[in-house]
């Protein structure tokens, strides 16, 4: 991945959206990475294939008898909060 100063990148921005089309370019200030362009495509394809990652793991859970009935709205945003919580807590090894 091709890595670039942020100085560089506003001087050159145009440039920059160019190799963001060929792969992604690391943003880095002082020495340290702070951002990640990448193309649309690139972008839009990583969402999905994460989207498929939740839905693989929903029906894994449906399989081992994990589903639920919801038949509330607070029901509802309740069983969410708790997947967020749970992702959260996942990421952070907590």
């Amino acid at each position: 991945m091709k890595s670039i100063p942020a100085s560089e990148a506003k001087t050159h921005f145009g440039a920059l959206l160019d190799s963001a089309q060929r792969e992604p370019v690391t943003v880095s200030k002082q020495g340290r990475p702070v951002a990640i362009l990448m193309s649309i495509q690139d972008y839009e394809e990583m969402k999905l294939a994460r989207l498929r990652a939740h839905l693989a793991e929903g029906e894994a859970q449906i399989e081992r008898g994990e589903s639920t009935t919801i038949s509330g709205k607070q029901e509802l945003h309740e069983f969410f909060e708790n997947i967020k919580t749970r992702n959260r807590e996942k990421k952070t090894g907590k």
